[in-house]
């Protein structure tokens, strides 16, 4: 996607659409959403990806089994995706050189890998600091495009956060001397990620993990280096954590190094709070619906994304629970979304 903003004499059709799509307008649950505002114009160049969470492959120990990948890349690319994240390290093939043909044949880029190391013990610092340098290793190897390391909480491992996510309250989470330990374990990460490798490295905010709200967010935010660590930027499970993708903009948007496109059905996460659902209940429910049927308003945050001069990728996940969905149809008629954005 490209968009190009600022005054000019004759304004460009699609970014018009943008502006005209971000002012207040009645949503279909009958809210009325309203656009950031815009600033002095710069050109960007967003590019779309997917990750194979969209097709239940996750990085959680479930009983039913994923799709492949060869099927997930095939499918992907099929329905219009110009990348791809890595997935569990593991789904996709660890050898260099195979990596980078079976994604080159289909045409696909290698953007990002989720980490996931539970930050909040320091016996588990070093064990993750050397799967993110091996996943880090292997990005470099099998890709040109400069890619990130997600990382995250080893969120569904704690049952507290686990069963509450959605409703998180300030006593269930850590305190000073915790967030300390997570802090130093995330930045210890992320420099040796950038010493090794010379990749990036950006934080994934996620339910059922420690940092799911937007008082989490700020927390390891301000403890954290912002030259060494970013934030990914995913509407979804930020706005079921009780926050808003574009506050989190303005309170963060130099550290938005990665943006995942989530929706987030409001009755569905109403029923869940009201009856208690655990995270993976929720999720199982369809939390997390196709694009434009939840809650967000993906033209504004786009907006507000070439106002901060954001120009890597946007990751449509659509989470789903093995076996459950439909991946390869969401994946398209999501991507129809989009370009309806003109994204």
């Amino acid at each position: 996607m490209t968009i190009r903003t600022g005054a000019r004499p004759r304004e460009d059709t699609r970014l018009a659409r943008f502006r005209a799509r971000a002012l207040p307008a009645q949503s279909r649950w009958g809210r009325i959403q309203t656009g950031p505002s815009r600033p002095p114009l710069t050109h960007v160049t967003i590019r779309i990806a997917n990750a194979p969470c969209s097709w239940g492959a996750l990085e959680f120990d479930l009983a039913a089994p994923a799709p492949d990948y060869a099927q997930v890349l095939d499918e992907m690319a099929a329905t219009g995706y110009a990348g791809t994240e890595l997935g569990d390290l593991g789904f996709m093939p660890t050898e260099p050189g195979r990596l980078r043909s079976e994604l080159a044949r289909r045409g696909l880029a290698l953007v990002a890998a989720f980490v996931p190391v539970a930050l909040a013990d320091p016996a588990e610092h070093a064990a993750g600091e050397e799967v993110a340098v091996r996943t880090a290793r292997l990005l470099g190897a099998a890709s040109d495009e400069r890619p990130l390391i997600v990382l995250a909480d080893d969120n569904g491992s704690v049952a507290m956060r686990t069963a509450q996510a959605g409703r998180i309250g300030p006593e269930h989470g850590l305190r000073d001397s915790a967030w300390d330990t997570f802090a130093a374990g995330a930045m210890r990460i992320a420099r040796a990620v950038r010493d090794v490798t010379g990749l990036g490295t950006v934080f994934h905010p996620h339910c059922a993990g420690y940092v799911e709200t937007p008082m989490e967010i700020d927390a390891l935010m301000g403890r954290t280096d912002p030259a060494l660590l970013g934030l990914c930027l995913d509407t979804g499970h930020l706005t079921y954590g009780g926050g808003d993708p574009l506050a989190a903009l303005s309170r963060h948007g130099d550290r938005v190094w990665h943006v995942h496109f989530k929706d987030c059905h409001p009755a569905v996460a109403d029923e869940a709070r009201q009856r208690g659902w655990d995270y993976f209940e929720a999720v199982r429910r369809g939390l997390f619906c196709e694009l434009g049927r939840g809650s967000l308003d993906f033209s504004a945050v786009a907006v507000a994304l070439a106002g901060h001069g954001y120009s890597g990728w946007i990751v449509v996940e659509q989470d789903v629970l093995p076996g459950l969905g439909t991946p390869v149809e969401s994946a398209r008629r999501n991507r129809e979304y989009l370009r309806s954005l003109d994204l």
